[in-house]
């Protein structure tokens, strides 16, 4: 078995690990990067990218077909009509160019990339397994872990067949007449929104008494509106039994127990994702974890001197822009800079429709910590870009202390509104206070003004409403 040595050593080629890669690389540390699969990971291969695009093909042919009617623009389209393979096709160059994209940073940078998978040896040895058959060692000074998550099975409809992953969801060969859903997070939500928009009768199936439950009610209202205007049947407050002996409908039962068939061609399990923690021999390093996830502390240190951890094996919130800034953080502590990770604020976008943004604390979230405060929601319904784009659904909502109006939190549902997250999260990581956002001049007409009105409401002087 032919042996190399290196400085750091990154399992997991996606948006943690090789952006760590990428700054390691920068500041002059040996590094070498293992990947089993495709450079850049769920995100960028069967996560939020090609959902992103399959996303916006849907809503383009949507909008194709709501011009088929009529339509108060003036606008008609005849006979309209989509060529699914031609979309896949598309989408499929999107993810090429990023991933293509990932693999000459590397490169650029002086990362040596190893396609093979991975077990661990120890904490400082690694064998990689080519896709070949022959197998190589790697021992480093660091070990670095960023081996994502996967997507969480039924144990009464495992994936096979007619059920599916987001995965086998994003690179559909067919559309389904009758796709059922379940799971009305984030995942769920947004693929079955695309779907229906695509043409398809898409039922939900959702164990809680709403849908995206893990974001507070009032934000969640004009998502359940567009939901049912769309014609998507939900069936809250029910659990999945499994599939008919047909295989041809989903077992469903009510909160009153009773118990039905939902007819369905194929089924998306959107439930959740949990740590990748098998496969790669995790288990002999002993590490101490937090449930499924590694336990990590703020430099995102294992329990293990010199192995590091860091994106979705930490555990939630399971999000690629959290997993960078882990990834940039470790490379500069091993580099010895002095860094720590502390985000003030930690944006988290659901790209349904309506979009739904949330960072920072909600004001029930504020008010659990025992913070007197203040918050205000500015409508888009009195915004003139809003009304423009005949998107007039939703608001922005800020959070503040009363004491010294310190910005606490931003909460938006509405088109578009996941552009507005960075202004939002900067807001929070610069300890801007409520006069700060409403004595900023906001460029008219924007969705943006909603956020000034929404600080000047806080403060008791709102200019459109």
């Amino acid at each position: 078995m032919a042996t190399q040595t290196t400085t750091l050593l990154v399992i997991g080629g996606g948006p943690g690990g090789y952006v760590a890669a990428i700054r390691a690389g920068q500041l002059g540390i040996p590094t070498v990067l293992v990947e089993g699969d495709k450079l850049g990971g769920t995100c960028l291969n069967i996560g939020c990218i090609p959902s992103k695009a399959l996303i916006h093909a849907a809503e383009e042919f949507d909008k194709v077909r709501h011009y088929a009617n009529s339509s108060p623009l003036g606008i008609h389209v005849q006979s309209p009509g989509i060529d699914l393979a031609q979309t896949v096709r598309w989408k499929d160059g999107i993810v090429g160019k990023l991933t293509g994209g990932v693999g000459a940073l590397l490169k650029k940078n002086g990362v040596q990339v190893v396609k093979g998978w991975a077990s661990i040896a120890d904490g400082k040895t690694v064998d990689v397994k080519a896709t070949d058959g022959s197998t190589q060692r790697i021992q480093c000074e660091h070990l670095l872990l960023a081996t994502g998550s996967v997507p969480v099975q039924l144990p009464s409809m495992p994936f096979g067949g007619n059920v599916i992953s987001s995965t086998e969801a994003l690179t559909p060969a067919t559309l389904p007449k009758r796709l059922v859903v379940v799971g009305a997070g984030y995942i769920g939500l947004e693929l079955g929104i695309a779907y229906r928009k695509l043409g398809a009768e898409v039922a939900v199936v959702e164990a809680t008494e709403r849908v995206l439950p893990t974001y507070d009610e009032e934000l969640t209202k004009p998502v359940l509106a567009a939901l049912k205007r769309m014609g998507v049947v939900l069936h809250l407050g029910c659990s999945v039994q499994g599939l008919t002996d047909t295989g041809n409908a989903v077992r469903v039962r009510s909160a009153t127990a009773d118990e039905f068939a939902l007819p369905a061609d194929r089924v998306l399990v959107a439930v959740g994702r949990k740590p990748r923690t098998e496969g790669f021999n995790l288990e002999s390093l002993q590490l101490d974890t937090a449930g499924r996830a590694l336990k990590v502390d703020d430099q995102c240190r294992t329990s293990m001197r010199n192995v590091w951890a860091i994106g979705d094996l930490t555990g939630e919130p399971m999000l690629a822009h959290r997993a960078m800034a882990q990834g940039e953080m470790v490379a500069e502590v091993i580099a010895g800079h002095k860094r720590r990770f502390a985000p003030a604020a930690m944006p988290a976008v659901c790209f349904t429709d309506p979009e739904v943004v949330v960072v920072g604390q909600s004001p029930a979230e504020a008010e659990h910590a025992g913070l007197d405060c203040i918050s205000a929601m500015f409508p888009f319904a009195a915004n003139g870009r809003a009304m423009s784009i005949e998107s007039t659904d939703g608001f922005v909502r800020v959070v503040a202390r009363r004491d010294n109006h310190l910005i606490l939190g931003w909460q938006a549902v509405g088109r578009a509104v996941s552009e507005l997250s960075t202004a939002f999260s900067h807001s929070i990581e610069m300890s801007a206070r409520l006069e700060d956002v409403a004595g900023t001049i906001h460029a008219h007409p924007t969705l943006g003004e909603a956020v000034q009105e929404a600080a000047l409401r806080a403060l008791g002087h709102a200019l459109h409403i």
